[in-house]
């Protein structure tokens, strides 16, 4: 029975329980509040939440190990609970709890967690920290998650009905690092933009970054950027599946991007440097690939090469080498073959989520899906399509694996969102509200789970002032939608098609662990 109030005592009495919910582990509670009026205030923040629903609010602060200091904040409906447990993840390097997504779980209906993965009060900080190192790998979530179950018995007397996970970027790192270190964690698990290759994925950025600054005059310029992207998207779009007059490109798989097309409006030097940033990063001594390139038509985007190249990029992409090699890191003199090496051996083991062994969840009947933008510069489509393409080949075939986990790739979305696609399908924070089954990817992760119905398409709404601007339909990998004919705003003007597997750039094998 739900309980709406605790005593002083009951207060005490759960102080001293939290302290042995995780084996090994001791939490402290350093909030516990009822939220009643409907407003939040974020703590260390002027940042007002409005329209809440009441809720119980827990904050605590987990030590697995002495050197951890791991938030976590777990939000119950004092009323109207749907009987399960949302777990949410992070963005970046975390090191503060994410309100958003405690909100829009909280507005769901569900018992919603979040933590800062222990980090604070910031990532690039924790040189010489190895043990907050795994705690921002995998154990800060699931402490979050054995610690939020643990109050949802103590508040509601009984076990949430299912428990699922919702994260994008870093947070897709954690839903993949639970599906493979902690199946039993979660029923559902739903994956974006998942930066789980970690450190072969911040290889990428400060090979671009690296390249940008070789000669600062060199830097590319807005114009310049939005030109080259200009370029690729005229010469491919409406052959990929996608509307000729799309500003952005459905599969960029099929793209054809010549640089020499960009010696118009670039010099040769930098023609050079775009060459080898659409490459992507590779071993010098070996030719080994370390990791795929970001997508063609993503050049001009605002967390693209404008981002890489700044100033900016250093503090908050290259975290993990400062992790290696100390506060004094200095990109300039990383080598891509040595410096690699150290980094893949302190930090892969830790960081990287790149099992494809997720047989242990499949037999316990958990789903996945996961899903990426064409348009995404910061964590590239391809990776996920590398990765995918491994779980099919270690369960045994795209059949076999579509059974539990699926996997769509999003025409035209950024990074987790925005972009000049189509970029809305419910895992946004805050969710749209009065979405259909279709247009909301948690509810089809839910339906999958609860009721065996497996999610065959979503529909993607680009908004504008509010309003529906742009549909289209999604499919599993390896369908993408196939423009009819019409207007390319309206989703029925698309079918199903199937496009080849694969074709995506590979990294060398001791690069994908």
């Amino acid at each position: 029975m739900l309980r709406n109030t605790y005593s002083d005592r009951l207060f005490l009495v759960l102080i001293l329980v939290v302290l042995c919910i995780v084996p090994g582990s001791a939490q402290v509670i350093t909030s516990m509040e009822d939220i009643t009026g409907g407003t939040f205030k974020e703590p260390h923040s002027q940042k007002e939440i409005t329209g809440l629903p009441a809720f119980r609010r827990i904050a605590v602060v987990s030590h697995p190990v002495p050197e951890s200091n791991i938030r976590i904040e777990v939000w119950l409906p004092a009323k109207n609970w749907n009987g399960r447990f949302l777990g949410t993840g992070n963005g970046g390097g975390a090191g503060s709890i994410s309100y958003g997504a405690l909100v829009s779980g909280l507005r769901r209906g569900f018992a919603v967690a979040n933590t800062d993965m222990g980090t604070s009060p910031g990532a690039h900080l924790l040189y010489d920290s190895p043990e907050k190192w795994k705690d921002f790998g995998y154990r800060a979530t699931h402490e979050m998650t054995v610690v939020a179950k643990k109050f949802i018995r103590e508040y509601y007397g009984k076990e949430p009905l299912y428990s699922y996970f919702q994260g994008c970027s870093t947070g897709g790192q954690q839903a993949l690092s639970e599906a493979q270190r902690y199946p039993e964690d979660y029923d559902g698990i739903l994956a974006g933009a998942p930066a789980n290759n970690r450190t072969h994925l911040h290889a990428m950025f400060l090979w671009c970054h690296a390249l940008c600054n070789e000669d600062p005059s060199l830097m590319f310029t807005k114009e310049q950027l939005q030109k080259i992207t200009e370029t690729v998207i005229r010469r491919n779009a409406g052959k990929d599946g996608g509307a000729s007059t799309d500003n952005f490109l459905t599969d960029p798989r099929m793209a054809v991007a010549d640089v020499n097309e960009f010696s118009s409006f670039l010099s040769a030097k930098q023609v050079e440097i775009v060459g080898k940033i659409l490459n992507g990063p590779v071993n010098p001594v070996t030719g080994e690939r370390i990791y795929c390139p970001f997508p063609p038509g993503s050049e001009d985007k605002p967390s693209g090469l404008e981002y890489f190249q700044g100033k900016s990029a250093v503090e908050g992409l290259l975290y993990p080498f400062i992790w290696a090699f100390g506060k004094e890191f200095d990109y300039r003199k990383f080598d891509f073959d040595r410096d690699m090496a150290k980094v893949d051996s302190m930090l892969a083991p830790i960081l990287n989520a790149n099992n494809p062994d997720l047989l242990p969840l499949k037999k316990r009947n958990g789903k996945i899906i996961m899903y990426t933008g064409t348009c995404d510069p910061i964590v590239p489509f391809q990776d996920a399509v590398n990765y995918y393409e491994r779980v099919a080949e270690k369960v045994g075939s795209l059949e076999e694996t579509q059974d539990f986990f699926r996997y769509f790739i999003i025409p035209g979305m950024n990074h987790c969102g925005g972009g000049p696609g189509v970029n809305d399908f419910g895992q946004s924070f805050p969710t749209p509200p009065n979405l259909d089954r279709e247009q909301d990817v948690l509810t089809l992760l839910m339906d999958w789970v609860e009721r065996n119905e497996a999610p065959e398409r979503m529909i993607a709404t680009r908004y504008k002032d509010g309003t529906v601007e742009m549909q289209r339909p999604v499919y599993p990998y390896p369908d993408f939608p196939r423009y009819k004919g019409g207007d390319p705003a309206k989703s029925r003007n698309y079918e199903r098609a199937t496009h080849p597997r694969g074709i995506v750039p590979v990294p060398a094998g001791k690069y994908l662990k």
